[in-house]
């Protein structure tokens, strides 16, 4: 007996290491803690709105695209349902007035050159004067509808280079892009309707509106042009009725020489009745090649500007001749009253939102139109939804800030509300 329970001490002795060994290998229970945030989170109910939000997010930045269309959204959605009988489509039809201000702008440097990069944040829209809330930035290239003028009525020295640097213009736009052709001389003429800009088309109708240009007046005042014929000299004599009858006489002095006639307002008049009729989502451009003279034109120079306002249409353009001298064209835009505007193309650029180049060499004047189209196809354009009534027709003045230092903005002044955004959108619900 005394053997047996000396084992079983024994046998008890040598398990007792090994069940505190296994006891001290098994590892505390963690402390309770609080409940996850993510146990909200279930298959199929989305995530909560406390864990979609962190701090550095730009939730608050407008979107990059233009708001999207009836179309655009009835294709995006679900089939339409079918209406009861005899209701038609106008039991899903909402009708929604729209308000929407698109305003594309250029930001140029101290040295003249285009500034890439700026964000949303960077940029204030002021409508009357007053700040307005983003709705869209982006900077995304646009399609390019484009109303071509050219100028007939220019000098034959001008002329003659503008036609020799006309070749190098097709090669300036994209082959999604549509050019029109006019151009003016005593009066506007289309050469060709909207076609595209890489066609043999608008190459062969740029080819056919080169002119010799305006030869200037020529006044005689000495030689046989400036006297009159006597024939039988005498008291029998008479005047040759082939010239002019007061040739040779005390009113030779006098002379009648014809005033030059530049319309170039109708001329832009008519390209933008045009450019008014193309479809929505394109920038739509009048390029004006002329020395920017104004005479003689019916429309009136804020007829055209409020027209051009209201259609979202700028004009930008290579300016020719002696305008385009620094000093020379500094003195053409002071106007005097009853006499011909010689630099007109300069007011239209500021109120419209456009730019020009004044070029005086052939070689300048090829190297403007990449610029020009360089510099509308890199534009900023943002969007808002204006709090005026559209109905009212009121002129809004426009006014865009960057909030950088030395930066020049190009935008256009003001705008017109337009009956494209009077009309009211047709949102399809379900």
């Amino acid at each position: 007996m005394m053997l047996a329970q000396q084992a079983q001490q024994t046998a008890a002795q040598d398990k007792a290491p090994q069940t505190v060994a296994q006891q001290q290998a098994i590892p505390d229970a963690p402390k309770p803690q609080q409940p996850s945030p993510f146990d909200a989170v279930a298959p199929g109910k989305g995530t909560p709105a406390d864990l979609s939000t962190s701090s550095n997010d730009d939730s608050d930045a407008p979107p990059t695209s233009l708001p999207q269309t009836a179309a655009d959204k009835a294709a995006q959605g679900p089939p339409p349902e079918q209406p009861a009988a005899g209701q038609g489509p106008a039991a899903f039809t909402l009708h929604v007035q729209t308000n929407f201000v698109e305003v594309p702008f250029t930001v140029k440097d101290s040295k003249g050159r285009l500034v890439p990069g700026l964000t949303w944040r960077d940029v204030h829209v002021y409508e009357n004067g007053l700040r307005q809330q983003m709705a869209l930035f982006t900077t995304d290239a646009f399609p390019l509808s484009v109303a071509l003028v050219i100028d007939q009525s220019m000098s034959y020295d001008d002329m003659t280079k503008v036609n020799n640097a006309l070749e190098a213009l097709p090669g300036a736009f994209a082959a999604y892009d549509e050019v029109a052709v006019f151009t003016y001389n005593n009066g506007p003429r289309m050469q060709t309707d909207f076609t595209s800009a890489q066609s043999a088309r608008l190459s062969a109708v740029i080819e056919r509106s080169k002119s010799t240009g305006r030869e200037g007046a020529m006044a005689y005042t000495s030689g046989p042009l400036s006297q009159n014929i006597n024939i039988n000299g005498g008291a029998q004599s008479y005047i040759d009725p082939n010239t002019n009858s007061t040739h040779g006489t005390s009113l030779s002095n006098t002379l009648n020489v014809p005033k030059e006639v530049h319309t170039l307002n109708d001329a832009i008049l008519e390209a933008a009745n045009h450019l008014a009729k193309t479809r929505p989502g394109r920038r739509r451009v009048i390029y004006v090649i002329s020395d920017g003279k104004e005479y003689g034109s019916t429309a009136s120079f804020k007829e055209v500007v409020k027209y051009l306002q209201t259609n979202k249409i700028a004009v930008y353009g290579t300016l020719v001749g002696d305008s385009s001298l620094p000093v020379v064209g500094f003195l053409d835009r002071i106007h005097l009253p009853y006499t011909m505007r010689d630099n007109i193309l300069q007011a239209y650029a500021k109120q419209t939102g456009g730019n020009f180049e004044a070029e005086f060499r052939q070689r300048g004047i090829e190297d403007s139109f990449a610029k020009i189209a360089e510099e509308v196809r890199t534009q900023y354009t943002i969007g808002y939804y204006t709090h005026e009534p559209f109905i009212d027709g009121k002129y809004r003045t426009l006014e865009v800030k960057v909030m950088r230092p030395n930066l020049t903005v190009i935008a256009k002044a003001g705008y017109y509300p337009t009956a494209e955004d009077t009309r009211p959108s047709i949102v399809r619900g379900r």
